[in-house]
């Protein structure tokens, strides 16, 4: 399939996984179609050599299996993360102040607040109802219009705000949402929001864990529609690209791709990488096609590898000094191997020569990052997965600008250049 048949792929991907939820039944959806079999992990399972499953947790994480048709010796493993910094519903949220109703809300992660402004927002995420029989379930919404806004205050009444004023997120970032409106319309309208998306018309809304999200489609910008734009490329971005290599691989080898939530927060949950979500189901499979021996399990963790994929700060032609002179990668120019003394990234000499002979062989350019001596560093799912699980890994990603703002930017060409990578890495028959 041409490279821009994926693109487009990607863009539809983005645009209908506005939270974590949307992300992985989006892929759930795509795997479905692949041939894969779900798993319920309140069921007994039952696994054969070859076959390609998948299973999900809080309906916001996911692992996929790619069960190998040898005996289990070693799994390729892919990471990446569903969730993404934004802003989220309290519980109690609306808020009446000069005759509008406003939603109060919570900044999940990090995120960049000035470029919320004066966005037009929708809102998605997952509620529980309670239908008249008093069957509980969850389901999915997703309001594909805008229905509420942040307005800038005019530079008139703040002569300052162009030079670094303080956002502060309690007071200054309720979105407006319905002018007169009072408590009970919030609830109205998510009933009336439900009936039209599910046909659910007679259900009682017992909770939700909703939030706003930029509705400006994802696009191709450029002269030569080289870079790509979206909200929630980190890291959407690396579910996508670990998928389309799970997919676009030869089926013989033993491959896992997980995808946690809550990264952005710490990881620490049920279903995030330093919960036991991936070790749970690695012990299930190993119990059934491995040998089913701790011993067993310790030598099937340490002859696999693990590849963490979560994007990279690319070189910005408008901050150069943000960056070390030797470690600015440059977008579209291959993937980034990701390197910290402070083992803020998992990547070690041994796994970072193993990306090296990959990129090598796929004929794929690469490139390094570590940040300023004098800066902070993030982190990412590597080295959490590395320490609960103890399998090498190492941590690369798409290079891209304005990361954790509500619309971020990559390199086109990346996109396959990572794609090609780890689809040889699922494919490689023997790990260093």
């Amino acid at each position: 399939m041409s490279e821009d048949a994926t693109l487009e792929r990607l863009l539809e991907f983005l645009r209908r996984s506005p939270t974590p939820w949307h992300a992985t039944a989006r892929m759930a959806d795509r795997l479905e179609a692949a041939g894969f079999r779900r798993l319920d992990e309140t069921q007994a399972w039952q696994l054969a050599p070859g076959e390609r499953v998948y299973v999900t947790r809080n309906d916001s994480s996911i692992i996929v299996l790619q069960l190998p048709r040898e005996p289990l010796s070693a799994l390729r493993m892919i990471g990446a993360h569903t969730d993404s910094p934004g802003l989220r519903l309290k519980p109690h949220a609306p808020q009446a102040s000069a005759g509008w109703l406003q939603l109060g809300v919570e900044v999940y992660g990090g995120a960049l607040l000035a470029p919320w402004y004066d966005r037009d927002l929708g809102l998605a995420g997952r509620l529980h109802v309670r239908h008249p029989d008093g069957r509980l379930e969850g389901v999915l919404l997703n309001v594909e219009r805008a229905v509420a806004i942040i307005p800038s205050l005019a530079i008139h009444l703040d002569r300052e705000a162009n030079n670094g004023r303080a956002i502060n997120a309690q007071t200054q970032m309720a979105p407006v949402f319905l002018q007169g409106g009072e408590s009970a319309d919030l609830d109205r309208l998510l009933r009336t929001w439900l009936e039209a998306e599910h046909g659910l018309g007679n259900v009682e809304i017992v909770d939700f864990e909703l939030g706003f999200h930029d509705m400006q489609p994802p696009s191709r910008v450029g002269v030569e529609g080289e870079l790509i734009a979206s909200a929630r490329l980190d890291n959407l971005l690396s579910c996508f690209i670990g998928l389309e290599a799970l997919l676009g691989s030869d089926g013989t080898q033993g491959a896992v791709l997980v995808a946690n939530d809550h990264e952005e927060v710490g990881s620490a949950s049920a279903c995030g990488a330093q919960g036991p979500f991936l070790c749970d189901v690695l012990r299930r499979v190993n119990a059934q096609l491995g040998e089913a021996t701790e011993e067993g399990y310790i030598r099937l963790i340490q002859a696999s590898r693990m590849i963490s994929c979560d994007n990279a700060h690319a070189l910005h032609p408008n901050f150069l000094d943000k960056h070390d002179a030797a470690h600015g990668p440059a977008l579209n120019e291959g993937p980034v191997i990701k390197v910290n003394a402070n083992q803020r990234y998992a990547t070690n000499s041994a796994t970072a020569a193993l990306f090296k002979t990959l990129c090598r062989e796929a004929e794929v350019p690469v490139q390094t990052f570590v940040t300023r001596a004098d800066m902070g560093c993030g982190s990412t799912i590597g080295p959490i997965t590395a320490t609960e699980l103890g399998v090498p890994t190492l941590d690369v990603g798409v290079p891209q600008w304005a990361m954790h703002s509500i619309r971020e930017t990559a390199g086109a060409k990346d996109v396959a250049h990572l794609t090609r990578v780890l689809t040889a890495f699922v494919d490689r028959r023997e790990l260093p």
